[in-house]
Order: C-alpha cells, then sequence, then structure tokens
C-alpha cells in the first residue's frame, strides 16, 4: 500500500465508520465504511450523502500575475470568471494532451484557487509562473466536505447566515456554518444538486458532526464511483491520461477557442480531428462483471477500452466508462467486453446514464 504523506484532520472520523484510511492523492481515504455502499449511494440520491474529497489539492495563486499563471494552465478563459464564480476546466501537456483536470475558482482581491486530484497541476503551475510575480501555496489545512443530494440545500440553508438557495451552479461565497468560518460552492461530483464547503482543520470535525448529527449520511469514495460513473464525471487516471487529447476523453468543451495562449493550445485544436476514440458508456444486465482494463470487441475487432465500471442497484445493472472506436458508438451498439477472466456482452448507452438533462445538477 502507497504510504500517505498528507493526513485529513477527520481521519479519527472515518476510523470510527470502518475505514481502512487507503491512499489517494497521498491522503489517507475512506474508500469504504462498515456501511453498505449501496446505502450511501441512496442517500446521495434521494436524500443527502457527505464525502471528505479533502484529499483534492487546493492550490492559491496570488499576487500581480496571479489571473495570467491561472489562465496559462487551464483550458477555460479566467478572465470571465469573476469574484464568486468558479470554472472546471482541462490542464494540458505541450504536446496538447490531458495531465490533469481542475476547477479554478476567483476568491476575489487577486486571489485564485485551483482544486486539482491527482494529476500534474502543481509542475504546470510553476511552469507558467516562472517570471511572473505570482505566490503559489499548496494549503493541506483547507479541508473540503461535499455535501450532496437533493436535500444538501435544506441542511446546509438553515445553518449558514447567506441565501444559500440564490447560489447558483459553480459559484461559491465566503460565509460561516453553525457559525464557523468556511467557504460554500455549489460544486460536486455526483450528478446531483450539492455543495462542497472548504474549511480549515480546526473547524472541519465540528461541522462534520454537526451534519451527522442533523442526518446527513457518511459516504465513502466506493459510493462515489457509483455515482460519478452514473453521471458520466471523469476520473483522472482512469478515463482520463496523459495519452489522450481532450477530444478523446469528452473534454473538448472545456477548450475555449477565443481565449489567448495556453499550455499545449495548437496542438490541443490541431489533434481536434482525429481522435483515435471517444468517450462512451456501455451496460450490462450482469452484476458486477467488470473490473476495468478489459478489451471491447466489435464483430471480432478490438474497438475500445472499459474505464470505470460499477454496478448500479439503483439502475439494476453493470455501467462502465470507456473509450471506444467513433464509428461504433452509437447507443444500441452490441459489444463484446473480453478481460483476463471474463467475456460476456455489454450495449453502448447514451452518457451520461443517469439524469441526461442534468436538471439536478443545475437546477
Amino acid at each position: 500500500m502507497t504510504e500517505s504523506t498528507r493526513t485529513s484532520a477527520l481521519a479519527s472520523r472515518h476510523r470510527d465508520l470502518g475505514s481502512g484510511l487507503e491512499d489517494w492523492n497521498g491522503m489517507g481515504t475512506a474508500w469504504s465504511y462498515h456501511s453498505d455502499p449501496n446505502d450511501e449511494h441512496d442517500a446521495v440520491r434521494d436524500s443527502a450523502g457527505m464525502f471528505d474529497m479533502s484529499p483534492l489539492k487546493k492550490v492559491f495563486l496570488r499576487g500581480p500575475d496571479a489571473s495570467r499563471v491561472a489562465d496559462h494552465v487551464i483550458t477555460r478563459d479566467v478572465t470571465r470568471v469573476e469574484p464568486g464564480m468558479s470554472a472546471y476546466g482541462a490542464v494540458l501537456t505541450e504536446q496538447g494532451t490531458v495531465c490533469d483536470d481542475a476547477i479554478i475558482s476567483n476568491n476575489g482581491n487577486g486571489e485564485w484557487m485551483h482544486c486539482h486530484g491527482s494529476g500534474e497541476s502543481m509542475e504546470r503551475l510553476r511552469e507558467s509562473a516562472e517570471g511572473f510575480d505570482v505566490d503559489i501555496e499548496l494549503d493541506d489545512d483547507l479541508h473540503d466536505l461535499s455535501v450532496q443530494g437533493p436535500k444538501a440545500l435544506t441542511f446546509l440553508d438553515a445553518h449558514t447566515p447567506i441565501d444559500l438557495s440564490s447560489l447558483r451552479y459553480f459559484e461559491h461565497e465566503a460565509t460561516e456554518l453553525f457559525g464557523y468560518p468556511c467557504r460554500i460552492s455549489r460544486t460536486g461530483y455526483s450528478g446531483e444538486r450539492g455543495y462542497e464547503v472548504f474549511a480549515n482543520a480546526d473547524v472541519v470535525c465540528n461541522i462534520w458532526d454537526e451534519l451527522t448529527g442533523l442526518g446527513v449520511m457518511p459516504c465513502s469514495f466506493a459510493s462515489l464511483d457509483k455515482a460519478r460513473i452514473e453521471a458520466a464525471l471523469l476520473f483522472f487516471g482512469y478515463d482520463m491520461t496523459p495519452d489522450h487529447t481532450p477530444w478523446e476523453v469528452g473534454l473538448g468543451f472545456t477548450i475555449n477557442r477565443n481565449k489567448g495562449e495556453f499550455r499545449g493550445k495548437a496542438a490541443a485544436l490541431a489533434s481536434e480531428q482525429n481522435p483515435r476514440f471517444i468517450g462512451a458508456g456501455i451496460s450490462s444486465v450482469t452484476e458486477d462483471p467488470w473490473a476495468g482494463g478489459e478489451t471491447l470487441r466489435h464483430n471480432g475487432t478490438d474497438v475500445g477500452t472499459l474505464n470505470s465500471p460499477c454496478w448500479s442497484h439503483r439502475m439494476n445493472k453493470s455501467l462502465a466508462l470507456v473509450h471506444l472506436d467513433p464509428t461504433i458508438a452509437q447507443p444500441g451498439t452490441e459489444l463484446e467486453v473480453q478481460g483476463e477472466d471474463f467475456s460476456g456482452q455489454a450495449t453502448v448507452e447514451a452518457i451520461p446514464f443517469f439524469d441526461p438533462s442534468k436538471s439536478r445538477t443545475h437546477v
């Protein structure tokens, strides 16, 4: 097991719930609890569940050139991200491939937060900062509680002085929750309306305890994986890597063609017309047959790779995010899934599998 070098203030809470604190992104992470991940999944879809997303790295950019550096690293047009707003985008290599994804938030007063997972954001930020007047700081004291589900607003709104219902998708505001200072952002990784609560280590356990006391269910990454796959949300290292262009993994929508220069822009635009595959979804009524990494075949020919699988008890089928030959990616196409210990059939489905109109996140 990889040794964790970063520690969540909530580690004791996770151990009490049965977590072994397996490593992700250098931090002990609640991959599972004693509770059933299906029950956690139900909480997220029917009420509200809470994830400790503190393993995400919160990197702050401050100084006169902070916005220029932020804009060079990410594919979105940062000049259009006003204070109190955020944007999701890709981070590219010089070759125009995806080396990370991130949410960039404008906190006002020249401060930006670049929140990312296990990719190369920090390395690229430091490269882009050379010669500019900007301070770059990883803040591991800042924690991230993600409260997700149709009742998330109800649980939170009565305990913060701001009108949380007026916060629009990808907006955020510095405030208090249960009297503790924090920043609340209307973002998440579940396909549900939800909020991320960014709070320092000295108060985050109190906020966690207040929310569990109200009935918000602590949820593990095992249930998060189910929710994010249903919603076709990508996970760096599985659904996208530096071997992939944005067009091959469904991140073309994050490329702003009209903004100024950003890392990998010319190479990324040049690769648009020649994707080797595209991001797609498959399903099977066979329960949990896939591990990830299986080969997809059509009429005896290899046509793709299975990346992120799960069994969705709510949809009563196995689901997976895949890379697939664009010529056979039409919904309804029958495929063979071939692994070391498994051979079976699957059907191409439109993604996202859950809430394709995205009405639940955007309402």
